[in-house]
């Protein structure tokens, strides 16, 4: 039995790119972006895209929360198809990609509107090319959320909160080996004490404006209470019981692009419902209680400018 969760790697890796280098061009209504508002991967999509005010260019479809034996499904949508792509399972782009494809489907996921395939499910380069290819469409006052001059810590710390927080929850909920369990608790706390540590007198991450690093905290402390304390035994403190993280992410939370993109709903039905190997009775619990996140944080005491220069999305 294999002692670590592997997550698999994104097998398809198109690239819109601006200079005209890839055979997919960066066109405004070429391509519709498939989310689930389940997943932290498609999360961090969502919030770039309307952070920069990418809407009108890049369309947006979001499956069910509940996948079936096909994996995603456009089943919130009339007639149970996605009413751009005309097709019921967002497998059905990747078989258009790749005929005979065999192996996972995952959001997010980029798909060329005109051929119905799929573009990338690559969702760490995505969001760093929605701000960087994708400028001449981007909102007036878009925030820079991946400034060059930042590039290099940036990626350094979405390295380690990637490796040991965001796949580290997912390590620990579906290892069946205690050691390899014990071992990625431990370094989950560990970093999550670091970062506590590192935003005691800082606003952000990085510099003193959001960047992509602080998206990709916040879609896994967002959900920490809600499933990966409980469902994922990541359990030795709820992000409510971390002053420090817990201020971090309502002030997040409230900040026009972020809050307003998250469905706990979702989030829960997916993760209780459809990791039936974890919960098999399949109950979705009726806590946390959320009226939380709606409190006052204080983080503006430490300065910043969450948008920079540019200004909040409408």
């Amino acid at each position: 039995m294999a002692e670590e969760f592997k997550r698999a790697p994104n097998h398809f890796q198109g690239r819109p790119l601006a200079d005209g280098s890839s055979p997919w061009p960066v066109e405004a209504g070429r391509y519709r972006l498939v989310v689930s508002r389940a997943c932290p991967w498609a999360s961090r999509a969502i919030i770039v895209r309307r952070l920069l005010g990418l809407e009108d260019a890049i369309s947006m479809a979001v499956v069910d929360p509940i996948q079936d034996e096909r994996s995603w499904r456009f089943t919130l949508d009339p007639g149970d198809r996605d009413p751009v792509l005309g097709i019921r399972f967002l497998a059905e782009a990747y078989q258009a990609a790749e005929p005979g494809y065999d192996g996972g489907v995952s959001v997010p996921a980029l798909v060329d509107v005109p051929s119905g395939k799929l573009v990338s499910n690559d969702y760490p380069q995505l969001t760093l090319d929605f701000s960087t290819e994708w400028t001449a469409h981007h909102r007036e006052g878009a925030p820079e959320l991946y400034p060059e001059h930042l590039r290099a810590e940036i990626d350094a710390v979405n390295e380690v909160v990637f490796r040991d927080i965001n796949n580290g929850v997912y390590a620990i909920g579906f290892t069946r080996d205690q050691a390899a369990y014990d071992r990625r608790f431990n370094r989950l706390f560990d970093r999550l004490d670091e970062l506590s540590q590192r935003l005691e007198s800082r606003r952000y991450l990085v510099g003193d404006t959001i960047t992509e690093a602080d998206i990709r905290l916040f879609v896994t402390l967002v959900r920490f209470d809600a499933v990966y304390h409980g469902h994922f035994k990541c359990n030795l403190l709820k992000l409510t019981e971390m002053p420090v993280l817990w201020a971090y992410t309502r002030d997040l939370f409230q900040t026009p692009g972020f809050g307003d993109t998250v469905d706990f709903d979702h989030i829960k039905r997916h993760y209780y419902v459809v990791h039936d190997n974890i919960n098999p009775s399949g109950i979705v619990p009726a806590g946390p209680d959320l009226s939380g996140w709606a409190t006052p944080h204080g983080r503006e005491e430490l300065g910043g400018r969450p948008f920079g220069d540019g200004t909040p999305p409408a």
